[in-house]
């Protein structure tokens, strides 16, 4: 079974593909429609609260014939056209939920979480607030944390859970390309850090992690400094994490090349079920 998630920063560019960017992105989207995964996790999609205009539906038809869409935008009091997730699927879930975990501001509003229920396990998408210039939203943000991992460990309790998504967080130095200059900036503060660690320890595996304990490869390049991606000066900061008694059956985890194109690479995961 093979499972496929991806930051795209705004999924109509990627339809529209009238940038350079939004060729690239496009570019990206088709290759992954080529792979056939089993699954797309989507995140900060950025769909206004009505979700997916017509051509955005047929667009995604037309890639991914078939294919289930299980969309989460933000509303308000949340910004519009903010964050925002979604999940195409193959085969229909047992149940489709877009749970909320008692966070604070309006982080419930924000479309961050997807969950549908297939018989072997949960899936989640997940598009985990980022704390943000100046650290302002990090205390918000370790209450966020706190939530989400009671709220995987009351699904764990009835199956076991697969959950991927933009988690930003950097867990361990190796995780970036400068982490002693990026120390406490937002993503590899001690306190998300932490927090990873302890959701880790509740039960689950970083799935790539497990399969590459001592390799340094990146997820994500800032765009802000243009010569980040040239250099390879990354983070990893997206993730597919599992349930520790699915460990056995993690077959292959990793990147897809984006060539030119900064920020976010889709993230991989092959399992045996």
């Amino acid at each position: 079974m093979n499972f496929i998630s991806w930051n795209i920063d705004s999924l109509n560019a990627a339809i529209e593909h009238k940038s350079p960017r939004g060729l690239l992105t496009y570019e990206t989207l088709s290759k992954i429609a080529a792979a056939q995964p089993d699954f797309l996790s989507i995140q900060e999609t950025k769909l206004p609260q009505t979700g997916l205009s017509n051509k955005q539906d047929e667009s995604l038809e037309a890639l991914f014939p078939g294919y289930l869409r299980f969309v989460r935008t933000s509303n308000p009091p949340a910004k519009k056209g903010y964050a925002g997730v979604m999940i195409l699927a193959k085969k229909a879930p047992i149940s489709y939920d877009k749970p909320r975990l008692d966070v604070p501001d309006t982080m419930d509003d924000e479309g961050r979480v997807i969950t549908l229920e297939y018989a072997d396990f949960y899936l989640l998408t997940v598009y985990t607030p980022n704390s943000g210039d100046g650290l302002k939203r990090l205390e918000l943000r370790g209450q966020w944390d706190d939530q989400f991992r009671d709220y995987l460990d009351g699904l764990s309790e009835k199956k076991p859970v697969i959950f991927s998504g933009d988690l930003n967080v950097a867990h361990t130095e190796i995780d970036l390309k400068n982490p002693s200059t990026n120390h406490e900036s937002a993503g590899f503060t001690d306190q998300e850090r932490t927090k990873f660690g302890q959701l880790l320890d509740s039960g689950f595996i970083d799935s790539w992690r497990f399969q590459h304990p001592d390799q340094a490869q990146y997820s994500w390049w800032s765009q802000r400094n243009r010569a980040a991606k040239a250099n390879n000066a990354g983070w990893r900061i997206d993730y597919y994490v599992v349930s520790d008694s699915l460990k056995d059956k993690i077959k292959k985890t990793g990147m897809l090349d984006t060539g030119a194109r900064a920020d976010h690479a889709p993230i991989f995961l092959k399992m045996d079920f």
